[in-house]
């Protein structure tokens, strides 16, 4: 486990780029011409910059992304 410091500017940059992919992802999965085995891949990534995402945003903030990865497992 790595630990890192930001400042307030950094922490604010770094939600916005998460929040874009995951917003981007949730696009790709959502794509009726992606097939099974790369809606997995995109799936896969998407716990993970979830789990990141989790770390810096509030509860509610959250909320918009928890509700969607669930739908597609």
């Amino acid at each position: 486990m790595l630990g890192i410091l930001f400042s307030d500017k950094e922490c604010r940059e770094l939600d916005y780029v998460l929040r874009k992919e995951l917003d981007e992802m949730l696009l790709d999965l959502n794509d009726s011409r992606m097939d099974g085995e790369i809606k997995q891949a995109i799936a896969k990534r998407y716990k993970v910059i979830f789990r990141m995402y989790a770390r810096i945003a509030t509860p509610k903030e959250l909320s918009r992304y928890a509700l969607n990865i669930k739908v597609h497992r």
